[in-house]
């Protein structure tokens, strides 16, 4: 009697130690959604960095016969190759499965959804509240909680999971680099992210998703787990994804952060400003029109750092952000801050204290309350130690 593939996988999966059935996140845990997804009409939220070792997790389910409808790809498409804020236009998976962008539109769409009775979601994240595949995911999950649609998340690793620092967003200024009243490091995975958005009501109409989390195993709090993908254009090295939550904030300002050059997230300066360092940014994978093109621009390198010393930090380090504020010559200060910034803070509150001289500690202290409130909300949605 011919014994059905999905069955022999399952059966060569059992048999494997369980160090190597589930090495470190969830898509290679295959034991644990696989019979869940079987016989089912996929939908899947996923870009180039959803891979099983080297093959990617549409042609691994593919190969299992797992019936894929539809293809969801978040900001930067499916193949992660386009810049910040880039729209982009559907397209086809091996010229058969359709490939619908969720940043062009945002929303899942009732029509994209009609016959699919289960979405998969993994995508790599970084933990920062203004990195967009987390406002990606509370769209899924509206979508398919509207729709009465089961969603998987296959959970991932995040390199900023160890620790909580920033302002918590106000409301106010809510927008798709902001959608949750979370500081702007709120150190969870994407897992339990979801977990959060569901529990706290932050759906519309009081929607509630019919989620499931496939952990990650083995993970701790306390360890870094290397990405091997680079989860969007300008975030090539795990230098830069540590930078990330810090040097992002220059985006509403007058200061580069590097795009343009082959250092995104890893350098900072402006034509005006003074330093050790000096850049050109010009065209390139990932940034069509770079700040200050083709411009001089002087500042500063940040050190290497290794896995242990990120470990050993616990904060956003505002230094950068002030020093060049105050370093910015007085005929131009009044433009350092563009109205992009408010957002990326989650308020006005840190332009303003930086405006008004006000010290990084006294800064701090401000935002520690909200802080507080938070992690009291977040430990009941932990999966890990």
């Amino acid at each position: 009697m011919k014994l059905d593939k999905f069955i022999i996988i399952l059966l060569l999966i059992t048999c494997l130690p369980t160090n190597l059935i589930c090495q470190k996140i969830g898509i290679e845990c295959l034991l644990e959604y696989l019979p869940i997804i079987k016989n089912k009409n996929i939908g899947l939220v996923v870009n180039h960095s959803s891979k099983i070792n080297n093959t990617h997790l549409i042609d691994t389910l593919l190969s299992l016969d797992i019936n894929i409808e539809i293809i969801f790809s978040p900001e930067h498409g499916f193949l992660g190759t386009f810049n910040a804020g880039e729209h982009f236009d559907d397209s086809l998976y091996n010229n058969t499965i359709p490939i619908r962008s969720l940043y062009t539109k945002k929303e899942l769409s009732d029509s994209d959804v009609e016959n699919i009775d289960i979405i998969v979601f993994d995508l790599q994240d970084v933990g920062v509240r203004f990195y967009t595949y987390i406002s990606t995911l509370h769209y899924v999950m509206e979508g398919a909680a509207r729709n009465n649609i089961k969603l998987v998340v296959l959970d991932r690793t995040n390199p900023h999971v160890h620790y909580v620092d920033g302002p918590v967003l106000d409301l106010t200024y809510q927008s798709f680099v902001g959608m949750h009243p979370v500081p702007i490091v709120y150190g969870m995975t994407i897992g339990e992210y979801a977990l959060m958005i569901n529990g706290e009501g932050w759906l519309e109409n009081d929607l509630y998703c019919d989620l499931y989390v496939v952990k990650n195993k083995f993970y701790s709090r306390q360890s870094i787990v290397p990405i091997n993908i680079a989860p969007s254009p300008n975030l090539p090295s795990m230098k830069s994804i540590f930078y990330y939550p810090s040097l992002c904030l220059f985006e509403g300002t007058l200061i580069s952060v590097g795009r343009g050059t082959d250092m995104p997230f890893q350098i900072y300066g402006a034509p005006f400003l003074k330093g050790s360092y000096s850049f050109k940014p010009e065209p390139n994978f990932g940034s069509n029109s770079p700040k200050y093109n083709n411009q001089l621009c002087q500042g500063f390198k940040m050190v290497d750092v290794s896995n242990q010393a990120h470990l050993n930090t616990n904060k956003i380090d505002l230094t950068y952000l002030i020093d060049s504020y105050n370093s910015t010559p007085i005929e131009i200060k009044l433009d350092f801050f563009n109205k992009f910034f408010d957002r990326l803070s989650g308020g006005p509150g840190l332009r303003e204290s930086i405006v008004q001289n006000v010290s990084e500690n006294e800064i701090r202290r401000g935002w520690q309350s909200d802080i507080d409130k938070f992690l009291l909300i977040r430990s009941s949605y932990l999966l890990y130690d």
